[in-house]
């Protein structure tokens, strides 16, 4: 079974479309969460995912998006997160509030967690996976996001992978990213397409939103 994985799409609409025209045939999609945030289109974004995924986890901004104050210490998120609830419809929101934390694809074979596999928010950098081996509890892999950095590790016929940001990449490639599950094969292939960067840029000022939510994009950071 193939299975297209994407995370952190945060409301850029142009990277997802990207994503969804350079993928390879797939049996189904998995959302690993953050589908709103920073980006001008969380609407647009979730109509989108909800179009295409099988399944998605929620993500950080997914949990708070009725809440932005939650964020009042980063500028960017923040403003990101008022966008969004100005733009969500009702119904909207309420399938953020709805989204599972964890969930699992392949009979169970594969668990997806938006963040850390036992705590909340935590971040797993890279050099951390080899701490995750544990909560694979008996099943062949662990998917995550959160980090916006993809990468992915194996260990005999475990997998570990985070298949990093469509919409807000931080691993120094502009480009957005994404990946492609054999569940079968026990095995991935790490993705990146480059999309209209300008495009979100433009919009990022028109919606009156921080300046370096657009300009970031421009260096993957």
């Amino acid at each position: 079974m193939q299975i297209g994985l994407i995370s952190d799409i945060h409301g850029n609409l142009p990277a997802l479309e990207a994503v969804l025209s350079d993928m390879p045939a797939v049996d189904e999609i998995a959302c690993i969460g953050d589908v709103v945030g920073y980006n001008p289109w969380p609407a647009a974004c979730v109509d989108r995912v909800r179009e295409v995924a099988a399944v998605t986890v929620q993500g950080n901004h997914d949990r708070t998006v009725r809440t932005p104050e939650t964020y009042r210490g980063n500028r960017m998120a923040h403003a990101g997160l008022e966008h969004a609830l100005d733009e969500l419809s009702e119904e909207q929101l309420s399938w953020l509030d709805d989204l599972p934390r964890t969930a699992t694809v392949a009979d169970d074979r594969f668990l997806l967690v938006h963040d850390h596999p036992d705590v909340q928010d935590r971040y797993v950098m890279p050099e951390a996976f080899s701490g995750l081996w544990s909560y694979l509890d008996g099943r062949s892999g662990l998917v995550l996001g959160h980090t916006h950095v993809q990468h992915e590790e194996t260990d005999g016929d475990r997998l570990l992978v985070n298949p990093g940001s469509v919409g807000q990449p931080r691993d120094g490639d502009p480009r957005a990213a994404y990946a492609v599950l054999d569940t079968d094969a026990v095995t991935v292939a790490l993705h990146r397409v480059e999309y209209d960067v300008d495009r979100v840029i433009r919009a990022v000022e028109e919606a009156g939103l921080p300046e370096r939510i657009g300009a970031r994009l421009l260096d993957g950071t």
